[in-house]
């Protein structure tokens, strides 16, 4: 058995499930998410608590058992908590700002990259070396946040570009100096 499918999802007050067939759709304060289960796993409700069965002990059911129920338990957290990303912009000249809705980014390119964030993100600017994406899909947040860091990547030599809050760029030694001088 799965040792993470096998756990319950316990359903947080304040929160309602809703099964339909194949479909889940979770709301709570923050919002409300659905997805579509795979046709192998089966998704009951049942006192408090959301559970998560498969049909048989395949290799691919057990697969399926785990990521559904994980999937299920971020969709509650997401309508409860919400998820949050923070990107870093280091290096010369790097700044972001919004400008309306859209996230304004001057990363060291010949002209400004304009973003504009997908319905049920939120983009916010504290300072302007630091990015915040915040949502109720964890998904959806994280490739929001990819996407951007994807504009400028931190380079290994001067750790430049858009990374993640706490990530650690591996740095490179740069060209070592010529031992010799030329050859002529």
């Amino acid at each position: 058995m799965s040792r993470i499918g096998k756990k319950p999802v316990a359903i947080v007050q304040g929160v309602k499930v809703l099964l339909a067939e194949r479909d889940i759709k979770i709301t709570g304060p923050k919002g409300e998410l659905k997805a579509t289960v795979h046709p192998d796993i089966a998704v009951e409700v049942a006192d408090g608590q959301v559970l998560v069965k498969r049909h048989s002990d395949e290799k691919k059911h057990r697969a399926l058992h785990g990521l559904w129920r994980a999937l299920v338990q971020n969709m509650m957290t997401g309508v409860t908590t919400g998820y949050t990303r923070k990107l870093e912009l280091v290096g010369v000249g790097y700044r972001a700002e919004m400008k309306g809705k859209k996230l304004q980014l001057l990363l060291g390119f010949s002209h400004p990259i304009l973003f504009a964030a997908p319905e049920g993100v939120t983009l916010e600017v504290p300072s302007q070396t630091n990015i915040t994406i915040s949502g109720i899909d964890k998904m959806l947040v994280g490739q929001v946040a990819a996407k951007i860091r994807s504009f400028r990547p931190p380079e290994p030599y001067k750790g430049k570009g858009v990374k993640y809050e706490g990530e650690h760029v591996r740095r490179k030694a740069g060209k070592a100096a010529a031992a010799g001088g030329a050859k002529t």
